[in-house]
């Protein structure tokens, strides 16, 4: 990884990459951000994206491609069947992961389907280090259960850990003693844990994980959507991997699991989506719910020119600069909301900047869902779209009981090479205004509940008058400022 040090001793992030094509943004005045987070009934995913002045909603599909993707796509081969970009496709995961099986989707959430729908069935259960929503939609519409195996230190929020995201061992062997090797469907393990704030782990965690699964002949999945960042936290954080190239870890990762599945939203920059599968008894039991759900063998669902770019962009993932430009702008976001004593987490993982709102808004109570709430006062402050990852995540018990959520996060995800430093600065001005009148905001109620993954299109409404409140307070302190 390239090292560059300031003589003047700040310590900023330097991108290995220069900007060719922009995009006009707008910043809407206060008032504007205030009708329209009311129209979009305080939810962050229904606000219009001309309403958005950063939009740190995802890291999903909103990565910036590099000028080799952008020209790989004009090479692509519209066949419907037999398409040679598919071979280019399947050829580069079969060399990265060593797996010969390859069937694509058109995102991670179509993978968990086809996953699903051949390995779990009822009263089955699946054994993770932690789970992200769509993944525990799919598991428990199809009659399965998840156990969360988290290592405790996971649930730390400021803490020195390194691998956060490490499944506990002990508790792994607790859950398979417990309702025995059959009823396990898969174990699976997410590189970057998306909810509890991006957080990686190791690669002795994963082997140790393997053996216990080997044991038992289970099997071991991982979800490698967010693999990139995870793979730059274990080169720069596990001692026995310094000395390996980024190539290295990825195929010893490979080697631990039997499928391998992911989002090229995040995985590659593209859109798109795959399982990777070493056994051609799972691989055929699999292949034919693509042509049903998602396409023919050769695209499933994805656009030829994305397949291409995402050939390219895996390859990009071997290169430590390229996935390093992600984590280092966290981390910097991260140490600077930190001199400011406001609530993240840390230490810094991949993905984006958690901000704990548990800590932020100590005031306002779970069950008016202090992450929402803070979600929608930092779009009002700022124009910033950021995610709530908390209890409005999670989905009610069957008899209508409320689950909070282990954590109350905001999450400020960095899009690959989107942003530059001084939109970041911004960010970070934004937040230390808000934390200095974080008294103000107030909860949230809901006036529409979907009853599954709630939080993409639920609606909810102020539980007072604190956003008229905190824009008023915002005119006082910074007069005509956007």
């Amino acid at each position: 990884m390239a090292e560059v040090k300031f003589f003047g001793g700040e310590n900023v992030p330097l991108e290995m990459h220069k900007v060719r094509i922009v995009q006009k943004l707008t910043l809407p005045p206060v008032e504007r951000r205030l009708a329209a987070i009311t129209e979009a009934g305080n939810n962050t995913f229904l606000l219009r994206n001309s309403d958005v002045f950063m939009d740190m909603l995802t890291d999903s599909g909103v990565n910036a491609m590099s000028d080799q993707q952008q020209a790989a796509m004009l090479i692509a081969d519209d066949s419907y069947a037999g398409s040679a970009t598919y071979t280019r496709l399947a050829s580069k995961l079969e060399d990265i992961f060593g797996m010969p099986y390859f069937l694509p989707a058109h995102q991670g959430r179509a993978c968990e389907n086809i996953l699903s729908q051949v390995l779990v069935s009822k009263g089955s259960v699946v054994p993770m280090n932690y789970h992200f929503t769509t993944t525990k939609a799919h598991i428990t519409l199809n009659g399965g259960t998840v156990e969360e195996l988290v290592a405790d230190s996971g649930l730390e929020v400021v803490s020195v850990h390194p691998f956060k995201g490490n499944m506990d061992t002990g508790k792994l062997r607790d859950v398979i003693g417990l309702h025995g090797a059959d009823k396990i469907a898969f174990v699976r393990m997410e590189a970057g844990t998306n909810l509890i704030g991006g957080q990686p782990f190791s690669l002795q965690n994963l082997v140790d994980i393997r053996k216990i699964c080997t044991e038992h002949g289970l099997l071991l999945v991982l979800d490698a959507s967010l693999l990139a960042d995870n793979l730059h936290f274990i080169k720069q954080r596990e001692a026995d991997c310094k000395t390996l190239a980024i190539r290295e870890i990825t195929r010893r990762i490979a080697d631990q699991c039997d499928i391998i599945y992911f989002s090229a939203r995040k995985l590659g920059c593209a859109r798109g989506g795959g399982i990777c599968i070493r056994s051609e008894e799972l691989y055929r039991r699999m292949r034919g719910l693509v042509p049903l759900y998602e396409g023919f063998l050769t695209y499933g669902g994805m656009s030829v020119r994305e397949m291409e770019a995402l050939t390219v962009g895996l390859e990009e993932t071997m290169d430590e600069d390229v996935i390093n430009q992600g984590p280092q702008f966290i981390a910097y976001m991260v140490d600077e909301l930190q001199k400011r004593d406001i609530p993240v987490i840390t230490p810094a993982g991949g993905l984006g900047c958690h901000v704990n709102a548990m800590k932020f808004v100590d005031h306002i109570p779970q069950a008016e869902y202090p992450a929402g709430a803070l979600a929608s006062a930092l779009y009002i402050a700022s124009g910033i779209r950021g995610m709530e990852r908390g209890t409005l995540s999670e989905q009610r018990e069957p008899d209508g009981r409320e689950i909070f959520a282990n954590m109350e996060l905001v999450r400020l995800a960095m899009p690959r090479r989107v942003f530059t430093l001084s939109q970041v600065k911004y960010a970070i001005d934004r937040l230390e205004w808000l934390y200095a009148h974080r008294r103000l905001i107030g909860g949230l109620a809901f006036t529409e509940e979907p009853e599954i993954l709630r939080f993409f299109y639920g609606r909810l409404t102020p539980v007072s008058d604190w956003q008229e409140k905190l824009v008023a307070k915002f005119r006082a302190d910074l007069g005509e400022s956007l």
